[in-house]
């Protein structure tokens, strides 16, 4: 394959993911009724800063539903213990039932922890709020 042939698939790649990031989101009125009902949050200090949530709740459309209320209990939490950070570490989800229930761990701390799952307790307790998802 010459240098000219694999340029030439390079751009028509690019090309595609162009026109399909241009592609309209899916209508959010067709994933159906969300009518959550938020059944509650219990956290447990596992050590230091490393803190297990746990959540339940009705009315989840799947797993992330039930994530999103973890997080926000998440950023809640580390706001009232003076941190303004907190990583994810895992969230493990089940439903039986109606009930869905989530079991998050979550490191807190005052600085930006490294890591790809981190979230700013402030922006995402704000954001929890206009969702509509209490917090601790």
């Amino acid at each position: 394959m010459t240098v000219a042939r694999i340029a030439g698939i390079a751009r028509a790649g690019v090309a595609a993911a162009a026109l399909s990031a241009c592609a309209p989101a899916a209508d959010v009125s067709s994933m159906g009724n969300f009518d959550p009902s938020y059944q509650g949050i219990e956290t447990i200090l596992l050590d230091g800063d490393l803190v297990n949530f746990r959540v339940a709740m009705t009315g989840a459309r799947d797993n992330a539903d039930v994530e999103a209320y973890a997080r926000c209990a998440a950023a809640q939490y580390a706001l009232i213990r003076g941190a303004g950070f907190a990583r994810h570490v895992r969230t493990n989800v089940a439903k039986r039932g109606e009930t869905w229930r989530g079991d998050a761990v979550y490191t807190i701390s005052a600085a930006l922890p490294k890591g790809f799952r981190t979230i700013d307790a402030e922006v995402t307790v704000r954001d929890c709020g206009s969702l509509g998802i209490p917090t601790v």
